[in-house]
This record gives structure tokens, C-alpha cells and sequence, in this order.
């Protein structure tokens, strides 16, 4: 997640320099994919920092072409004809957006089907787009880069249910291992003789398949794909949970079982109102809970994290070369962001060597964070005064970001909090900070007073600001300013800097120089 090419460390730290604005990443700044599910049709036109970018575009219209496969052979008619229509769409606002040639793909119900070299026929008639057809073990690697390219480097093994099929992928240390695909599809199991039962014993062969293909499997479980995303939706139900954003959200094999027999024991429509859930895909997730128990139960994974990547990401990092692979999709991220939106783009890195004196003995993790939030300190000045805090903090926990885990999520929105207001309390958020232990909500606020302080000594690129030296044994808090700088000093800057002092139970010292 770091560079460490000499050249670039120098000019950004350890998070190396932007390539966001160079020509390669630039090429990916406007990239569409369209993907042909079993059970879906969906166009997603990926913008911004190439690294981790923002979704300019996303539509999906639930087909159905995998609904009764298993029994006649053939894509479902209706479905069909809705996916052709969908495709016909999906290609006129392509050219309406003067995109790069879009890459379709299509997946098993496409690739089982007697009739789906037909049907891909008659999309490239109708709208000149090939559609490829990827076999399953192809499919499963595209899901594996897609959650590589929100957690660059991670361990586990990523597991992408579709409506006809369920993929397997192990990926370690940023590259995908050994593949397996499997006729666990909710839409396939609806074909399988002899009920509950009879779906159960055949879960439980094919899941003791995978596992002797796969291997011991005992890192993080990466979970893709709707039916997935639609559990994890009641699971935050069943809990009460506040943070109502999938990626990144974690279970555990307790959980599973839990919210398994909490689907079993309510009504699927009322269930289905309280969480979101479209009818079409409630449908399949009773199915996709007896397929997650099993799973859970073979594998035993340490943790369980929902993506909300997959196949449609991983072709976006397909296209990527391996030096944009290494980078840190939070910092590329919040750097474009910064650049787009900031009132003086650049101050970020140097507000982040300025507070950074306050965190030397944090571990590269936490730092990353504080990089981030720098980045971001200023990206919504156009808000109203009144609602800057709040605005901060609501796009930094339900920004679509990668590389966060829930709780990084709200340290980074309390510290943006803390850069346009004193106290925390009162707010509409006040449900979510019991996501973040007490010690790590203290740093927050430390780091959103000392952006809030160091925001006030802003002066031009070539001029040096102040320094600030933390002596914690001591419990002084020193500011360092250059003569020159110190009509900056005035009394809303010295009310802020008391106040960074007062978060880490410090008394204040000035030094001037030269």
C-alpha cells in the first residue's frame, strides 16, 4: 500500500506522489463495464482517481435470464428480452457519454445456456457491443481483483454468489491463487429435487468439493454479490446498527447463524420493507442463507467483510498497471478529491507535516488516516457555515471510499467533524461514534483541532509556516512561528490553538524565530 521508490517517497512520504494526473492513470478516469448476471444487468461507468474511483454512472435492471435454466436449458425468454433491451440502453448512453469502448461480460447463465451464443449474437447485432462470455474460473479472478482493488495486499478468500453460480478465489499478498466455481446459484439450487432437504445434502457435497479444491481457508472471508449484500442488510437490522453503509462490513460465523434464523423466523415482506431489499432479489435470500451457513461452517474464517466490489471492478483494475495496482485507494482518493474541490490545492501535505508532530509514535495505519484527513480538511468549504461539521462528517463515513474499515470511517468524519466545530456532542451522529473506543475518539478530535488551528496559518506555497513540538511527559504544547508569519497569530488562531492544547491536557508555549 506504500511506494517505495526513492524518487517518489521523496516528494509525497511514505504514500508516495499522486498519478492521478498522470497520463496512464488519466486514461482510466472515464472507464464503462457492463455485466450480464444471472440474475442482473447492470452498467456501471467508473470516474475520477483511477486508483479508487467514483461511480459517474450505475444502473441495473434484475432480468432474470438464469430463472428457470436448470430446467429447460434456455435463458429465461422474458428475461431475455429485458437483458437485450437493457444492452440497447446501456449503449446509447454510452455514446452519450463519449466513453472508451465499453467491456461487456457475461457470466454462467450466458455461458450454460443452449441459447446464449444466440443471445450474445444478438447483442452484437442490435448494439455492436461484444458481450464475452467468461467461464467460472475467470469470473471468480475478476471478483478476486475487484476486492484487491479496494484492499490492496489482503489475505482470504473471496467467495462471489451470482443467481447461477458461486465463485471461489483465494488471494494472497495482492495476487489471486487457486479458483473454483460451483452450481450454487440461489437460481440453480430452486432446481435441485427433494426441498430443504434434499438442497441441504447437496450444499453440503458440493461445499466438501470446494473445500478439498480450495484448501484450508482460514483468513478473512471477502463476501461479493447481491444476495450477500441483501443478508448483510437484515444483519444490520437484527443489530440496530448505525452505519448503514455495506462495504466493509463485518460478521462473523455467529452472526451468520444468527441472522439466518432471524430470516427463518419473520415475514420476508415486512423484512424486506425494514431493510431495502427488492422483492426479486428477498426472494433468493433464504436460498443464499443456506448456502452461507454451509460455507461459514466448512471454511471457518477468522472475520467475514461485505464487499461492494467485485466482477465490475475487478475489470477496471484489469486495466491497470501494476505501479497504480501498489497504491493506496484511500490516499489516491482523498488527493483527487483535494485537487478538485480545495480553495488551495497542495496545503494539504503541508497541514499533514504540520500536526504530524502530534502523532510521531502512531503506527502507519493511523498515520495513513491522518493523511487523509488532511487531504480532506477543506473539500467542503462551500457548505454553509452552519453545517460544514456535519456535512464533513457524513461524507467521509458513507463516501464511497476503499480501504476503510467502519470505524477508520468515523475517525476520519470526527477529526473533519472537529476541523469546523469545538464539540461533538449534540449532533445527529452521536449513535455512531460508539463505533470508535474512546481513545481513538480523543485522537480524532486532537487531529480535527490541530487541522482547525493549522488551517488559520495558511500562507502561499513558498512560505514557511509554523511548527508545532509536542512534549507529552512534560504536557506542553509548543508552537513555533517564523517573525515574519506572526500577524497570523491573531486571537481567533490563539482561541484555537488553547483549545488544541485543552484536547490533550497541555499548557501552551510560543517560541518566535528569526
Amino acid at each position: 500500500m506504500t511506494d517505495t521508490d526513492p524518487a517518489t517517497a521523496t516528494d509525497g512520504g511514505p504514500f508516495g506522489r499522486p498519478l492521478f494526473d498522470d497520463p496512464g492513470a488519466r486514461a482510466l478516469s472515464r472507464v464503462g463495464v457492463i455485466d450480464v448476471g444471472s440474475n442482473s444487468v447492470r452498467l456501471v461507468v467508473f470516474d475520477g482517481a483511477a486508483r479508487s474511483p467514483a461511480y459517474f454512472y450505475n444502473e441495473k435492471i434484475m432480468c432474470a435470464l438464469g430463472a428457470g435454466l436448470g430446467e429447460t436449458g434456455r435463458l429465461n425468454p422474458e428475461g431475455r428480452a429485458r437483458a437485450l433491451a437493457a444492452m440497447r440502453r446501456f449503449r446509447l448512453l454510452a455514446d452519450g457519454m463519449d466513453l472508451p469502448p465499453l467491456t461487456a461480460v457475461a457470466t454462467a447463465a450466458v455461458r450454460d445456456a443452449e441459447d446464449g451464443a444466440e443471445f450474445r449474437a444478438d447483442v452484437e447485432r442490435e448494439t455492436g457491443l461484444r458481450l464475452w462470455a467468461i467461464d467460472g474460473k475467470e469470473e471468480a479472478r475478476l471478483s478476486a481483483q475487484g476486492i484487491l482493488l479496494g484492499w490492496p495486499g489482503s489475505y482470504g478468500l473471496v467467495c462471489d454468489i451470482g443467481g447461477s453460480s458461486m465463485e471461489l478465489a483465494e488471494i494472497r499478498g495482492g495476487h489471486v491463487g487457486r479458483r473454483v466455481t460451483s452450481p450454487l446459484g440461489p437460481l440453480k439450487l430452486l432446481s435441485v429435487a427433494g426441498g430443504k432437504k434434499g438442497r441441504k445434502a447437496h450444499i453440503k457435497s458440493v461445499m466438501e468439493d470446494l473445500s478439498a479444491a480450495m484448501g484450508p481457508q482460514r483468513d478473512r472471508l471477502f463476501l461479493v454479490g447481491g444476495s450477500w449484500r441483501a443478508i448483510a442488510r437484515i444483519d444490520m437490522h437484527r443489530r440496530g446498527y448505525p452505519l448503514h453503509v455495506l462495504h466493509e462490513y463485518r460478521m462473523n460465523t455467529t452472526a451468520v447463524q444468527a441472522t439466518a434464523a432471524y430470516i427463518e423466523a419473520h415475514d420476508p415482506e415486512t423484512l424486506r420493507q425494514a431493510c431495502g431489499v427488492s422483492a426479486a432479489r428477498m426472494a433468493l435470500v433464504p436460498l443464499a442463507c443456506e448456502v452461507l451457513r454451509r460455507l461459514v461452517r466448512t471454511f471457518r474464517p477468522k472475520d467475514i467483510a461485505i464487499s461492494s466490489y467485485g466482477i465490475r471492478e475487478g475489470l477496471l483494475y484489469e486495466q491497470m498497471p501494476q505501479r497504480l495496482r501498489d497504491r493506496d485507494p484511500l490516499i489516491e482518493a482523498c488527493r483527487f478529491a483535494e485537487a478538485k474541490d480545495a480553495r488551495l490545492p497542495g496545503f494539504g501535505r503541508t497541514l499533514y507535516d504540520f500536526v504530524l508532530p502530534l502523532f510521531r509514535n502512531v503506527p502507519l495505519a493511523k498515520k495513513r488516516l491522518i493523511k487523509a484527513a488532511c487531504l480532506l480538511h477543506d473539500v467542503s468549504w462551500r457548505a454553509h457555515p452552519d453545517y460544514r461539521a456535519e456535512v464533513c462528517f457524513d461524507n467521509a463515513t458513507r463516501a464511497n471510499l476503499g480501504g476503510l474499515k467502519h470505524a477508520e470511517r468515523v475517525f476520519l468524519g470526527l477529526a473533519l467533524l472537529h476541523r469546523y466545530r469545538n464539540k461533538r456532542e449534540g449532533t445527529r451522529f452521536d449513535d455512531l461514534f460508539d463505533l470508535l473506543p474512546p481513545k481513538e475518539q480523543q485522537e480524532a478530535e486532537v487531529l480535527g483541532k490541530a487541522m482547525r488551528f493549522g488551517a488559520m496559518l495558511w500562507m502561499r506555497k513558498d512560505v514557511p509556516m509554523g511548527e508545532l513540538r509536542w512534549f507529552p511527559q512534560k504536557k506542553v504544547l509548543q508552537l513555533i512561528m517564523p517573525a515574519k508569519a506572526m500577524g497570523l497569530f491573531g486571537e481567533v488562531a490563539e482561541a484555537r490553538f488553547v483549545s488544541l492544547a485543552g484536547s490533550l491536557g497541555a499548557e501552551t508555549a510560543i517560541k518566535v524565530r528569526g
